[in-house]
């Protein structure tokens, strides 16, 4: 089977328990829910699956005309690569690195990053591109481009930025019949919900530890 012909497969549609969706997106599915999952219980390996959904993604949101997610899947790929090291060996010491709150010094970049992401790629998108929802788009790239490299760092509160971005990428993928993929984001919703408390747990556990030592 050649290239083309892998590619066709991938593309075609098929109906899946009422979904209409492609081969390419049901194994986003589940790299996504795999990555995610094991995310949420800090287990590395989550990155690998990482590095493979954004390959997977890159191509549905190339389809689906959604130019900004697509570019936001390179971006992904690298973190992932990136934050597979720094979960092993970024905490002092090259020990893996422990879970812990936003600086507050960060605050005022994110906000200045995310509203300026959006309003100039939003524009570049909609000035020069066929690209659908230019500025919605852009803006849920911006916030998850800030979310993924906060999972990075292992900040408590990326989970509450992906609680905002899935809430809405739900709602989205909807509108442009990625069916699946919504499921998926939803999915990614309830993870992140469960992600966020299970953190939270770790870290006043670690605090109280450090205060009875």
């Amino acid at each position: 089977m050649g290239e083309n012909a892998i590619l066709d497969w991938l593309n075609q549609s098929l109906s899946l328990a009422g979904f209409i969706t492609t081969p390419l997106e049901v194994l986003g599915f589940v790299t996504g829910a795999i990555c995610v999952y094991l995310n949420t219980q800090q287990n590395v390996w989550g990155w690998f699956f990482g590095i493979i959904n954004a390959v997977l993604y890159a191509f549905v949101f190339l389809e689906a005309r959604l130019y900004a997610d697509m570019s936001l899947q390179g971006y992904y790929f690298f973190t992932s690569i990136y934050g597979w090291w720094a979960w092993l060996y970024g905490g002092k010491n090259n020990n893996p690195l422990p879970v812990s709150r936003t600086p507050m010094r960060l605050y005022g970049l994110f906000v200045g990053l995310f509203v300026a992401a959006t309003l100039l790629w939003g524009f570049l998108l909609n000035r020069y591109t066929d690209a659908s929802l230019s500025y919605v788009d852009s803006a849920l790239t911006a916030a998850s481009l800030l979310g993924q490299w906060m999972m990075a760092r292992k900040y408590l509160e990326n989970w509450l930025v992906w609680i905002v971005a899935d809430a809405c990428y739900v709602g989205m993928y909807i509108y442009k019949d990625l069916h699946l993929t919504a499921l998926l984001y939803a999915i990614f919703l309830i993870l992140a919900a469960m992600g966020y408390f299970q953190w939270r747990r770790d870290l006043r556990g670690r605090v109280i530890e450090g205060v009875k030592g």
